[in-house]
Parts: structure tokens; sequence; C-alpha cells
């Protein structure tokens, strides 16, 4: 088929996918999906791995069958107050709009930017490919199915974990100059015991004004989780550790 030809409708494949752009998506995200897929960036969304009030995420493949997921935020139902708070503030972002849409576009490009910049520090996070307006497509995490939440597929070895996290926060601080700002046991995937931390919008520079209320924030979190999966620990020595690690 001549990629100029290809419809929306060619490119879902699922009825429920379907069923949810009819009654979500406006026609602006419509010709964003559309632009990327003649680009080929993918050809076809299959299935939806996830659904929550902000995006919409699908697996797609590409021309080669090489799986992609494609993040596609929801304009309407996004909570654009509580982005704006990650976006101002943020010197690599300025000039933001104040209109739903804006935010939702510049959280989508933030995402793609703080993707390539934890991926540049070599922190596990999925490879950013392309976006527009707001979807976002990425490399997709798992095998035939998504990896599943570390909530719902605890590690093997603690201690392992353990050191990915020190090692990933010890990165995100020290070398690409974020903190994620919402890293939890729900934005972390084990995918056979290699984990991969997602859902990378809200991540802030260090030079936001609650960067470290937000870094205390996922230290407590991490350390809530390492205890509550045998490993006591803390905040404190958790960012000791983070401290310590040579980069």
């Amino acid at each position: 088929m001549d990629r100029k030809e290809i419809t929306i409708r060619d490119i879902i494949r699922e009825e429920a996918l379907q069923k949810i752009f009819d009654r979500v998506f406006d026609e602006r995200t419509i010709l964003a999906i559309h632009s990327l897929a003649t680009k080929g960036y993918f050809n076809n969304l299959e299935y939806i791995v996830s659904s929550g009030k902000e995006a919409v995420v699908c697996k797609a493949v590409d021309a080669a069958n090489n799986p992609r997921a494609v993040k596609i935020y929801k304009i309407e139902t996004s909570d654009f107050k509580n982005m704006l708070a990650y976006i101002e503030h943020d010197p690599r972002f300025t000039n933001i709009g104040r209109e739903k849409h804006d935010i939702v576009y510049a959280w989508t490009r933030k995402e793609f930017r703080n993707l390539e910049e934890l991926n540049n520090a070599g922190i596990r996070v999925p490879l950013p490919i392309a976006f527009r307006e707001n979807v976002l497509v990425m490399e997709f995490i798992g095998q035939e199915n998504a990896a599943p939440l570390l909530k719902y597929s605890p590690p093997k070895d603690i201690l392992e974990f353990e050191e990915f996290v020190v090692r990933s926060l010890a990165l995100m601080v020290k070398k690409a100059g974020l903190i994620h700002a919402d890293l939890s046991e729900y934005n972390i995937l084990n995918n056979n015991e290699e984990f991969v931390i997602i859902d990378c919008g809200q991540a802030v520079a260090l030079e936001h004004p609650r960067a470290e209320e937000f870094f205390e924030r996922d230290l407590r979190n991490m350390a809530k989780y390492l205890t509550k999966q045998g490993l006591k620990t803390d905040a404190s020595k958790l960012r000791e550790k983070v401290r310590k690690f040579e980069v």
C-alpha cells in the first residue's frame, strides 16, 4: 500500500482501541498519529498496553515488524495544572502557552527530551524514537507482551535491584542533571530481571526550585519498596549510597 493512502482505519487494528479513538482523541491527535505512521515510525497500532486518565499506551509495529510503544496523551482529561508545575522553572522549556493543548504538547516534548538525556547518561529507560504534538513513539519494553510493572513482578534479587536504584539515581543527578520526581514501583518495568524506568515526563532539571523535594520523595518511595521486599533501608541510607556512587 502506498504510504500516502494510509488512513487511520488502516493504522488501528483493535476494535477496543478504535472505540477509544472515536470517543477520546481529537482531529489534531489523529493527524499526529497519521503523520508519524506515514513517516514510517510505525505501521499499525496493535493493542492497548495501558490506559489512564492522562494517556493511552499502545503496542505498535513498524514495517520490519519491530515492536514500538506509542504513548498518546489525552488533551481533555490530562491534569494540565499539575503538568505545568513540572514544566515551569525548567530552563529547557520557556514561553509555554497556557492552553490545555499547549501544555500537553510541551509535556510530550519534555518526556522525549528527558528520555534522550537519561539514555545519554546510561540510565535504562525506553529509547525515544519520535514525537509529534501529543504522541510519543519509543522502544517497546517486553517480548510478545509488555513487561510488567515492578509492583506486580518484584525482583528476584533485591540486592541487585538496590544496586540498580542507586546507580540510576546517581547517574540521573550527576550525569543527566535530572530528578525523576515520580520514581516508584509503578514507574519501573521488570523485563525478565532487566529493570527499565518509565514515565519520565515529569522529570525536572536540578535548577527546578522543587528538585530537592522531588528527589527526597523518590528516595523515600524506593526505600519503602526495598523495605517491603525484605531489605531494610531508609531514604537517608539510599541518599548516602547515591552520593558515594562514582559515575
